[in-house]
């Protein structure tokens, strides 16, 4: 089951990462127009639709891989002091609530509204008119894979739940920890305490 667990995380990751590449794209084309327009006073109707698509779609594929990492935003004033067995018993009820019932329904109406588009092969209104439709079909696909991601984790709930330890999940970017930055940089504290008096209201300059 571990390996099952492990594998959906892997292509959420997969997927996170790849779709992540199109910051890189969007950052040169906003760039590219911003010169265009100021620098050679030729703007393009059609850039700000391609921009929300590619920041949509970026966004959009995004969820099942942020679940997969653990780092959607909760509330973690009581969360954080539970023990793992109540944290499990928290979570999944909170599946069984709110995500499945959201998930569910936005993959739905999302293939609903994709497949309502293909039908009518539905373009942007604005004078350079682009297809629509491919666009819309990330919805279905992006709340796909989240509900699968999210089935899994709903299996780590239970697991927990059985044996009062959460189950590894794959790794991949983790936060900075500063101990090891300034270990790495080879910082004191008693360096850093050394410029605050610069920095540190009323310290002396």
């Amino acid at each position: 089951m571990q390996a099952v667990l492990l594998a959906v995380d892997r292509l959420s990751t997969w997927l996170g990462q790849l779709f992540a590449w199109l910051v890189v794209l969007l950052t040169g084309l906003i760039t590219w127009e911003v010169f265009s327009r100021y620098a050679l006073n030729e703007p393009h109707a059609w850039v700000l639709d391609v921009q929300i698509m590619l920041y949509g779609t970026m966004f959009m594929m995004a969820g099942a891989y942020t679940l997969a990492k653990n780092n959607h935003v909760r509330g973690d004033v009581l969360y954080s002091f539970f023990m793992p067995r109540t944290q499990a018993w928290v979570d999944l009820i909170l599946y069984g609530l709110f995500f499945l019932p959201g998930i569910v329904a936005l993959t739905w109406a999302g293939w609903n509204y994709a497949s309502e588009a293909l039908a009518i092969r539905e373009q942007t209104f604005s004078a350079y008119a682009l297809p629509l439709y491919p666009f819309k079909f990330v919805i279905p696909i992006a709340g796909g894979m989240l509900l699968l991601q999210g089935l899994v984790e709903i299996v780590r709930c239970l697991s927990c739940i059985k044996t009062g330890e959460w189950p590894s999940r794959g790794e991949d970017v983790v936060e900075v920890d500063v101990e090891k930055l300034k270990a790495m940089v080879h910082v004191k504290d008693e360096d850093i305490a050394a410029l605050d008096q610069y920095v540190a209201p009323g310290g002396k300059p």
